[in-house]
């Protein structure tokens, strides 16, 4: 018998103590963020890349209410800053900048990652991109290029191998031209590259050599666009002459995926208050680029989905 009342009491005490567990308020989850979040870009100091980072973190931080120390990590056409990233706890405090040009690598299937693997929390710019050449470069016209072209070989500097400057350059040698293309990971050794003679040619985005331009050092000779741009009427669109070839550079910021949705929505919606900003608006209209650049999160994944459909139109038919 006292073995009964004693396993009955226990029962009764058992069960009251789960009744007060289940009536406790659940742990509330860590606010996010806490600590500062890593801002990787995935290329070198003085890029388009690396001055959109730099000009967007003081202004997250802001949002965020946390740092966001800029580390810049150049290799394989963004590969190796896109890795630090990706091997990086899927918890938010870990983000990129994630471009066109590593996109493009997606067209290979030997590339060991696949766009599920990222989730972008917003696309931040984008703009139109062209072919350059030095101040006083020899070749004045697009004509000159094609003619030169026709006759010897032209070194064109770009991010990468299968990137979507690639992508340009071999457009126009399945059309008979002899461009060659050079990679220099590196913003400015690619600059420097047609300024000091050891590229004839440069890919880039009109806004990232913005100082270059205004400083009569270098000057578009292709625009790679539906019409001209009004900045330079003189320089004719891609279109215009039949090329056409015009695939979006723009940029985005990304996060691993995996990471808590609130979290990712925290990031894009900071990102969007930023975007939406009259200092923001005049940066973007100051690199020459789309005033709507902006796309949130929930719309970002398709508009990438849609760029790497164009890229493939373009890449060697195997």
């Amino acid at each position: 018998m006292k073995r009964n009342a004693l396993s009955s009491k226990f029962a009764g005490l058992f069960g009251a103590a789960l009744l007060a567990f289940a009536g406790a308020p659940a742990p509330a989850q860590d606010k996010y963020p806490s600590r500062p979040i890593e801002f990787v870009v995935p290329w070198g100091p003085g890029g388009g890349a690396d001055q959109l980072a730099r000009k967007i973190a003081p202004a997250l931080e802001k949002q965020l209410k946390v740092s966001l120390p800029v580390i810049n990590v150049a290799g394989a056409t963004g590969q190796t800053g896109l890795n630090k990233m990706l091997t990086s706890p899927a918890d938010g405090y870990s983000i990129s900048i994630f471009i066109a040009d590593t996109l493009a690598l997606l067209m290979d299937p030997a590339t060991k990652w696949k766009i599920e693997d990222i989730v972008p929390a917003g696309v931040m710019i984008r703009q139109p991109s062209a072919f350059f050449v030095a101040e006083n470069s020899p070749l004045k016209t697009w004509k000159d290029v094609e003619a030169e072209a026709k006759k010897r070989p032209l070194k064109v500097g770009i991010t990468g191998f299968g990137s979507a400057d690639d992508l340009h350059v071999i457009y126009f040698t399945q059309k008979g031209l002899k461009l060659t293309s050079v990679p220099f990971p590196k913003p400015s050794e690619r600059y420097t590259a047609i300024l000091g003679g050891h590229a004839d040619i440069l890919y880039e985005q009109l806004g990232d050599v913005k100082s270059f331009l205004d400083g009569k050092q270098m000057r578009p000779i292709l625009i790679f666009s539906e019409a001209r741009f009004p900045a330079f009427g003189n320089v004719p669109a891609s279109f215009e002459l039949g090329h056409r070839i015009a695939i979006s550079q723009f940029r985005s910021i990304a996060m691993k995926a995996g990471t808590d949705k609130g979290r990712v929505k925290a990031v894009s919606d900071a990102l969007a208050k930023v975007a939406a900003t009259a200092d923001y608006k005049g940066w973007l209209k100051d690199q020459y680029a789309d005033e709507k650049s902006f796309i949130p999160a929930a719309g970002a994944v398709a508009f990438m989905k849609r760029e790497l459909e164009t890229m493939r139109k373009y890449a060697p038919k195997k």
